[in-house]
């Protein structure tokens, strides 16, 4: 503990340095060539700050938020001699939509010189941030991220981000899965950018981007059932307490568990009536399906092989009941123990299951209680009950008022007291209603509403994304 100590201080101690020898090499390079022997002096000195530290097991993330730099999430305070230097690399950072520059291993001379020479023409892109990610993908020493908005823009701004994010990664996942069976080699890494800004999207709006999972489209049931499993696994991966990087291979592993199923002919996949017995056992190929289109992929690492595992061992189960069968029982890899978890329930609540008919989330999450212990690892559902609570976001519920609404929000204290949209008054019209919190009461400390029972969203003819969105 007290190394890692030491090693805190001696990489706050260097941050200002490194921010700005990172800005005097882009500066110089922005007059001369980046051959240009003071480009290269410039460089070689920041190398010789950063490999030390990188040698001794650390990673460094250099974060822009608003205007300031942080440092493995610590504020880099500097003084006035440095404040042309910071000045200039913000708007640098800004005018490309760079958020954050990443260092995981040691680094050369020409990995900081394809970063300069993309981060100078990138500027001149109609796109500048993914031209610059797109050639870092070739570099594995260092990575890079975009810039993230400060929330001060309100509510809707907030809500607006969270929309396009959830529509970015399920735009992704079509778009890869489309890729993959035109015979293309796909990378993972501009995968793991599209979990990157689900996983801060997590951590800053968690209820927010769990809602959008409760917004089923039939037409796009796999692409919005992989994009669901990953944020749920994700959303469960922050509550147990894992680290962001641990929670961007989670999401990353989890966006492809159901690759294989590109290759179950459409007919049997989208056959709108219960599968025979010689359908169910193409359905079952798909984790080695899975398998095999992952092992496939360009640059093959710890990862992919991660994912891999995960698409075979998802539908295994917890006491191994399940698919594929196995010669011999196994201990299921900790992420595919959480992927099973999101599967099941997104899968459960949405219309384009096996049974054709979705589920109310309050009977998903029972039926999913009554399998914990067998088919369902039970100390890590209890995080999960947790997590979206007895009436999940996007539940419908009929309230002692004679209004109904849309569960909005949990209550990690309240479980069954959550925050509900009403849509329906007591009169039973239709209303723009308020967000109303049901751990209020009135002055005789009795509650204002209570939840008598959920309701089935079709039957009313309610669109959920009419209200979610």
């Amino acid at each position: 503990m007290l190394d890692k100590d030491k090693e805190d201080i001696e990489i706050a101690r260097n941050a200002k340095d490194i921010i700005n020898q990172l800005a005097v090499f882009i500066r110089t390079a922005h007059i001369h060539d980046p051959g240009n022997v003071a480009v290269m002096t410039a460089v070689e000195r920041f190398i010789a700050t950063i490999n030390p530290m990188i040698e001794r097991g650390n990673v460094l993330t250099l974060d822009l938020v608003g205007e300031f730099f942080y440092l493995n999430e610590s504020r880099v305070r500097y003084s006035m001699e440095y404040l042309l230097n910071f000045d200039f690399l913000v708007r640098e950072f800004k005018r490309r939509g760079l958020g954050s520059v990443t260092i995981n291993r040691k680094i050369s001379p020409e990995d900081v010189q394809t970063f300069l020479k993309s981060f100078i023409s990138c500027s001149y892109s109609g796109s500048p941030f993914d031209t610059l990610s797109d050639e870092m993908s070739k570099v594995d020493s260092l990575s890079v991220g975009p810039l993230k908005k400060i929330k001060e823009e309100g509510d809707v701004d907030v809500k607006k981000m969270v929309k396009k994010t959830y529509f970015n990664a399920v735009s992704f996942t079509k778009g890869v899965i489309n890729k993959i069976k035109s015979g293309e080699r796909v990378s993972l890494k501009k995968a793991k950018r599209v979990v990157e800004s689900m996983v801060d999207m997590i951590l800053e709006e968690e209820e927010l981007l769990i809602g959008m999972t409760a917004i089923k489209d039939y037409d796009e049931y796999t692409y919005n059932h992989s994009v669901n499993v990953s944020i749920l696994s994700v959303a469960l991966g922050q509550r147990i307490g894992l680290s962001r990087k641990a929670l961007t291979d989670l999401g990353l592993v989890a966006l492809f568990h159901d690759i294989g199923k590109m290759e179950i002919p459409p007919e049997i996949l989208n056959k709108p009536t219960n599968f025979n017995d010689d359908e169910w056992r193409v359905i079952k190929k798909h984790p080695f399906w899975g398998v095999r289109a992952i092992l496939r992929l360009k640059g093959l690492d710890y990862t992919s092989v991660r994912t891999a595992i995960v698409a075979f061992e998802h539908h295994l189960n917890y006491d191994m009941s399940g698919y594929p069968k196995i010669s011999r029982p196994l201990e299921l890899d900790f992420y595919s123990k959480i992927v099973s978890l999101a599967d099941q329930y997104d899968a459960m609540t949405s219309s384009r299951v096996y049974s054709r008919v979705p589920m109310a989330p309050d009977k998903a999450l029972s039926i999913m209680l009554e399998r914990a212990g067998t088919q369902l690892d039970p100390l890590l559902f209890k995080f999960f009950i947790n997590m979206v609570g007895v009436f999940p976001i996007g539940t419908l519920v009929l309230l002692d008022t004679k209004e109904l609404g849309l569960v909005y929000g949990g209550n990690t204290m309240f479980q069954d007291r959550p925050r509900v949209l009403v849509i329906i008054d007591s009169t039973g019209n239709r209303v723009k209603g308020d967000v109303v919190d049901l751990t209020e009461k009135n002055v005789s400390g009795k509650y204002l509403r209570t939840i008598v029972k959920t309701m089935d969203p079709n039957k009313y003819r309610i669109n959920l994304a009419e209200y979610m969105l």
